[in-house]
């Protein structure tokens, strides 16, 4: 999971194109290239794609000589333009920057001659080799599309504004403050290199368990994989049935639980509902053949089991998200064989972000294919996991204005202080994978696409078949989500039998599902029931759009069906004895 900063915006695609559909004679040469040459000099596959672009126009001259004269017409009108600009005649730009392309936006760069042409020529390049990539004839879509990535980033990389002499705001700053935005800068570069990454907020700004993660409860369970925390209720009677939460264990929980006025759990608490959550170990080297199974019997198996018998309550009612949400799908699956379906622990789910079904998984598509697997799955071989700051910096590399190069220019160029920002220090508090585990996730969901295959996954002796889920089902996207694109999040709608809700809420993957309400409403979101028979699109068209934040629709659906008001728990038992306060002690594991 990551996250991108809604003030610096989405990394911008410059002139990106729809790709042509593929030929799928040819499509599959690249593929089988790819896999016998990356493995040894280009693991991730960031060159090979681009030699194969680059190739594959040479095998296509007709093609290559109507793209050259496209371009130079463009060139001539780019041209007179800079004529234009030189001798002092106003102009418009014949190229202008994309309307989420925040790097141009200041003045200078328009009023000035000099600088509006250094971007008219950048945006010309960028754009018209980025169009060229999604046109390659003879590739497929996959290719094309991972190809365009890693040039996009390298485009991005030597973008004019990442660099001093090329940035006019950076040497206006540096004048006015008579070279103090250039030493603070420097010192923001010392301080970066130090921690070995380029920070987008102040670690000393905050503290899990300080001025996060502060909402009171107790660590009633602990075993080798997770901590179970019960937070204590905010109201004298709650509903009898608790809400259990289970967290991706890529990230830490406490994006649910940030500062009180963002914190899920605290507007659950204040909603008269008993909440229970998981929080992860963090593991090394010693737990590399922690399996899934592992993961889902002693971790949300546990979990839930623990909430029933300290609530005394037959049923729960489960909440998933991102891989969390993936991961409560195949219990429900598992727990529906295990237990049968009346007797299974869960009486309805709430899935936020989450893909069941990986055959368009997201720009994250850039990183999985089998030469990638294998080269991850070699890594974890010799460490016993994969360390979660590999795993940041390549979702940091999905969107790299916005959560690197952003960072470099407001930083080091214009030294400024970064603002303490909650979501962006859980972004950096990063956790590791166990090998195991994770090689088992990629190999089987993303490289397999198995989870959509009746009877095609067996975990903890089930075979797993996602339409024997008969629960109810409270399905939330974010329509600005490029981890888990919400038309794929829509797919959990086409398996399970039971009654469905779906909510798509504006924003991204994080932005989006921690939306508390506000006044005014600063959001919305689209909302109504949804059918095992529809398509994305279909339910769009008919859903009803709301302001505000999709927790009230939420409450409105889920706290009918948990049961009545009884007089709020104790946080502990003499079962289940406090171990640890919150937030425990799992969530401080570096």
């Amino acid at each position: 999971m990551t996250i991108s900063r809604p003030a610096a915006g989405p990394t911008p695609e410059p002139g990106r194109r729809q790709p042509p559909p593929g030929d799928q004679q040819a499509s599959s040469q690249p593929d089988k290239r790819k896999d016998s040459t990356s493995n040894s000099f280009d693991p991730l596959g960031m060159a090979t794609p681009i030699v194969q672009a680059q190739l594959s126009w040479l095998l296509h001259p007709q093609e290559l000589g109507e793209r050259v004269a496209m371009l130079s017409s463009d060139l001539w009108r780019l041209q007179w333009h800079s004529w234009q600009r030189m001798l002092g005649v106003a102009d418009a730009d014949p190229i202008p920057p994309n309307a989420d392309d925040a790097r141009f936006a200041d003045p200078a760069w328009s009023d000035s001659p000099t600088w509006d042409l250094v971007k008219e020529w950048y945006l010309a390049f960028t754009r018209h080799s980025q169009d060229m990539l999604y046109d390659t004839p003879g590739l497929s879509d996959k290719e094309r599309r991972r190809a365009a990535f890693w040039w996009r980033n390298w485009l991005n990389a030597v973008a004019p504004t990442n660099y001093l002499w090329t940035n006019p705001v950076a040497l206006r700053k540096a004048v006015e403050s008579r070279g103090d935005s250039l030493a603070k800068g420097f010192q923001n570069f010392l301080d970066d290199l130090r921690a070995g990454n380029v920070r987008m907020t102040d670690p000393e700004d905050f503290a899990v368990g300080q001025n996060l993660a502060t909402t009171p409860g107790s660590v009633v369970f602990r075993n080798r994989l997770l901590e179970v925390i019960h937070y204590t209720p905010t109201r004298p009677q709650v509903h009898t049935e608790p809400v259990v939460i289970i967290t991706p264990w890529i990230n830490k929980f406490y994006v649910l639980d940030l500062t009180p006025k963002n914190s899920m759990i605290r507007f659950l608490l204040d909603q008269g509902l008993d909440v229970y959550i998981t929080s992860w170990k963090n593991p090394d080297a010693s737990m590399s053949e922690v399996s899934f199974d592992d993961y889902l019997t002693e971790g949300i198996d546990t979990a839930v089991q623990v909430a029933r018998r300290l609530a005394k309550a037959e049923k729960v009612h489960a909440t998933g998200y991102c891989i969390g949400g993936t991961a409560l799908a195949m219990y429900m699956a598992w727990a529906n064989r295990r237990y049968g379906a009346e007797a299974a622990p869960v009486a309805d789910g709430t899935f936020l972000t989450t893909l069941v079904d990986f055959h368009k998984p997201g720009d994250i598509e850039v990183f999985i294919d089998n030469a990638s697997v294998r080269y991850l799955c070699s890594q974890m071989e010799q460490n016993g996991y994969l360390d979660g700051k590999e795993m940041a910096s390549a979702f940091r590399f999905l969107r790299p204005n916005s959560l690197i190069w952003h960072y470099v220019v407001r930083g080091w160029l214009y030294g400024e202080t970064l603002p303490p920002f909650d979501v962006l220090y859980w972004n950096m508090d990063t956790t590791r994978m166990p090998k195991a585990m994770h090689s088992w996730y990629l190999t089987e969901l993303y490289l397999h696409n198995k989870l959509i295959q009746p009877g095609a996954l067996t975990v903890a002796g089930e075979a797993l078949d996602l339409s024997t889920i008969h629960q109810p089902m409270y399905v939330v996207a974010a329509e600005d989500d490029h981890i888990a694109p919400w038309d794929q999040t829509f797919k959990l709608i086409n398996h399970g039998i039971g009654e469905k809700r779906f909510i798509l809420s504006s924003s991204g993957h994080i932005i989006g599902i921690i939306n508390p309400p506000v006044t005014p409403p600063k959001r919305r979101y689209w909302v109504d029931t949804a059918h095992r028979s529809d398509r994305p699109e279909h339910w769009r068209q008919r859903a009803e759009e709301r302001p505000g934040s999709w927790w009230e629709d939420w409450m409105a659906w889920l706290k009918p069906k948990a049961g009545a008001l009884v007089d709020a728990p104790p946080t502990s038992t003499k079962e289940f004895p406090e171990l640890a306060p919150a937030p425990g002690s799992y969530v401080l594991e570096r």
